[in-house]
């Protein structure tokens, strides 16, 4: 008999310009006595007036979070610890910016109520308490981490998600007035990560309707974005922001593939932020996602993009097998990319000649 995914999606959503504007209505009914609502922002927004937006109420308390390299285990134990130490049990964890951020919120909400290290639950199906409650809301559109039932941490030996139903966010706010003045650069490298896991989850073998459906969406959106139009406007914010939405729905009952697996072992050794981090691979993933990547390299163009080249020239090969070991460890997504004879196809010396590459 077939056994078909049976996952939880995120509990509520509100989408809409000035959304962000009924947090304090959203919030109230969850604050448990005097328990704080704890917000991590991003460190983007310092001395930013979206500070003054957010509702403080009692104990309420705003942590800056420094996302200048993704979430590693230890920063998220280190918060979860603090905020213990400081307050015993707190009403919610809300996650302002970025998708290290929501990948931040989401993890310190699960290790608040789950005992050991966050590194203990880097794996599927690993946690088994429920976190406190947990809020996501993007400033950046792209990573789908807002929808996904992961969040992915460096941890001491790998770079692997805490996977599992009680990841998602019980809240999500999705307001594109917070990704206006994104940086060029990095819009583009966050809206090129939900652009290249659409193509993953299109062309891979783990592909139904479901995934199917919101993947193509998804893509259309991209490209409207990416493509067609001219200038960068206020539309192009609503739009990858639904993107990102619908992007991240159809990797959650699909996969993605070689792009992510590969950017995983960069990011695991050299530090690589994700989205730039899947620029880099996809530009050489031409035997794998032909029209893909020939339509990447011309949105590259396009809008002028920088993307680096050469960052693994002068590693040893020590490194190399480390970055190998933690893409090779990354099965659902070769599986999905490759079949289920993957390991025939991605051998070790086929893997060490990509890296080479890069």
């Amino acid at each position: 008999m077939a056994q078909f995914r049976n996952f939880r999606m995120v509990g509520y959503v509100v989408y809409g310009r000035g959304s962000f504007n009924q947090l304090d209505e959203i919030l109230a009914p969850r604050r448990n006595g005097d328990a704080p609502m704890i917000f991590l922002v991003d460190h983007f927004f310092e001395n930013n007036a979206l500070l003054n937006r957010i509702p403080l109420r009692g104990k309420d308390k705003i942590i800056m979070a420094d996302v200048t390299y993704e979430p590693k285990t230890t920063q998220v134990d280190k918060l979860a610890r603090e905020l213990k130490a400081e307050f015993g049990n707190v009403s919610g964890i809300i996650g302002i910016g970025g998708g290290s951020v929501m990948d931040l919120a989401k993890a310190v909400a699960l290790m608040m109520t789950n005992p050991g290290s966050s590194a203990d639950y880097q794996g599927w199906d690993l946690v088994k308490q429920a976190g406190v409650y947990h809020v996501g809301i993007p400033t950046l559109s792209g990573t789908g981490a807002e929808v996904s039932r992961t969040t992915v941490l460096t941890g001491p030996t790998r770079k692997l998600g805490m996977n599992s139903d009680f990841t998602p966010f019980d809240q999500i706010v999705l307001d594109p007035e917070l990704t206006a003045n994104a940086p060029a650069n990095q819009r583009f490298y966050t809206g090129m990560d939900c652009y290249i896991h659409c193509i993953e989850s299109l062309e891979g073998t783990y592909l139904n309707e479901f995934s199917k459906s919101y993947g193509e969406k998804a893509l259309q959106l991209c490209r409207e974005v990416f493509v067609e139009k001219e200038t960068w406007d206020a539309e192009c914010d609503d739009k990858l922001m639904m993107a990102s939405y619908a992007g991240g729905m159809s990797i959650a009952y699909s996969q993605v593939g070689v792009a992510h697996a590969v950017s995983y072992g960069l990011a695991y050794l050299l530090g690589t932020k994700h989205g730039i981090g899947n620029c880099i691979v996809m530009n050489h993933l031409e035997e794998y996602y032909p029209a893909g990547v020939a339509e990447f390299k011309g949105m590259v163009e396009r809008h002028n993009i920088h993307i680096p080249q050469g960052i693994c020239q002068g590693l040893t090969e020590n490194q190399f097998d480390i970055m190998m070991n933690v893409a090779l460890s990354l099965k659902p997504l070769w599986e999905n990319a490759l079949g289920t004879d993957w390991e025939k196809i991605m051998t070790r010396e086929k893997l060490r000649a990509l890296y080479g590459r890069l």
